[in-house]
């Protein structure tokens, strides 16, 4: 049998979420739009004057004990051209980096900026994650317009902290440069035991397909963001996944350490781009079942048709889930929850190179990939 989990809660949420809370209700209290006076609260006094300025700011928000760095494979950290890091015996180094651009991945006056520090570092996380790995350090840079070097990069870098404390990650150094629009990149270090990282390319035909969490909130809460600016703190919790994401560590790697998943890769740009992706790595096809799909909690239905919480479910981005495939002979023993997280089987792997969703009625369509593609016209 496979190995059940208990319930976690993540404390975490309670100081982050209740001051994002108390952000828009200053401004809703005041009439300003969402987030637009904190947004822009004590700019103009507490601009930095030089790079080292800057750097020291971020050196101190970032401070970690020697000891606690060493138990991560820090040798070295913030403070010399570059950083020293090694896994430990009998693990491999992961690596992963990710974008984070402002007017692509956020918008200024929209996205509380402790938020924006949070999810840049859960959303690289998540890639790690989804190797089966788990997250050692970072490097960060940063590219900032003068004006936001005072309160937003202080509430950017306690976002960006409490990820780092919550997601055992810690920051080693990076880069920063001025620039007129916010530029976040970030690189990620992880390890995971060696002949055990998780690939997209092991799928096989017969093999049952699954998913962590529900599909398509993460895009929900971002529409109902830009169309209705939250004012209860009911509606606050239709948004918070796609504030606060958090990457499916513990899940990733119990289904790598126990050779449970065939194939796996996080879902970041929604399940029909990212279900293609993987068959391609795996050089199979896939039907998926529309009514086996995790939609949006009920929550969201007095808000949203449910025609749209499918679509979300289907094309959604931004959910940083799981998606990942397991033999038929495992998928019974596949528990429903792990962590108090659900898990749900959704369709299979087939030869043929084509993806079909089907509907209730047993008519098979094909699934085409309109997840997020920055490239696209």
């Amino acid at each position: 049998m496979l190995i059940s989990a208990e319930i976690e809660v993540n404390p975490l949420f309670g100081s982050i979420w209740d001051r994002c809370v108390d952000y828009w209700s200053l401004a809703l209290r005041t009439g300003e739009g969402a987030y637009t006076g904190s947004a822009n609260m004590g700019q103009k006094n507490s601009q930095i004057s030089s790079e080292d300025e800057l750097l020291r700011k971020i050196v101190r928000s970032a401070r970690l004990r020697t000891r606690s760095g060493q138990d991560y494979g820090i040798r070295l950290g913030i403070g010399d051209d570059a950083a020293l890091w090694r896994p430990r015996p009998g693990f491999e180094t992961v690596l992963t980096t990710d974008w984070f651009l402002e007017g692509t991945h956020f918008l200024r006056n929209l996205h509380p900026p402790e938020s924006v520090g949070w999810k840049c570092l859960a959303r690289a996380v998540s890639d790690i994650a989804a190797m089966g790995g788990e997250p050692r350090c970072f490097l960060l840079s940063l590219g900032l317009p003068e004006n936001r070097t005072g309160k937003w990069l202080d509430q950017f870098l306690a976002g960006i902290k409490r990820a780092s404390r919550k997601l055992r990650c810690h920051l080693i150094g990076g880069d920063t440069t001025q620039r007129n629009e916010i530029l976040i990149n970030l690189c990620v270090i992880g390890e995971v035991k060696k002949g055990f990282p998780a690939k997209r390319s092991g799928a096989t035909a017969g093999d049952r397909i699954f998913v962590s969490g529900r599909l398509g909130e993460a895009e929900l809460g971002l529409r109902l963001l830009r169309k209705n600016r939250p004012s209860t703190l009911h509606t606050h919790s239709l948004i918070r996944k796609h504030l606060y994401p958090e990457p499916r560590i513990k899940l990733g790697s119990w289904l790598s350490s126990n050779r449970v998943a065939t194939a796996m890769m996080d879902l970041s740009d929604g399940l029909s781009t990212d279900l293609a992706r993987l068959c391609k790595a795996s050089e199979t096809g896939a039907r998926i079942y529309s009514n086996k799909l995790p939609q949006a909690s009920e929550k969201f239905s007095c808000r949203l048709t449910p025609a749209e919480r499918t679509y979300a479910a289907l094309h959604g981005g931004d959910d940083y889930e799981l998606l990942f495939s397991v033999t038929s002979k495992t998928a019974p023993r596949i528990p429903r929850k792990f962590l108090g997280i659900e898990l749900t089987e959704i369709g299979e792997i087939t030869k043929e190179n084509e993806i079909k969703l089907i509907e209730p009625s047993g008519q098979a369509i094909p699934l085409h990939a309109e997840g997020w593609d920055p490239f696209r016209k």
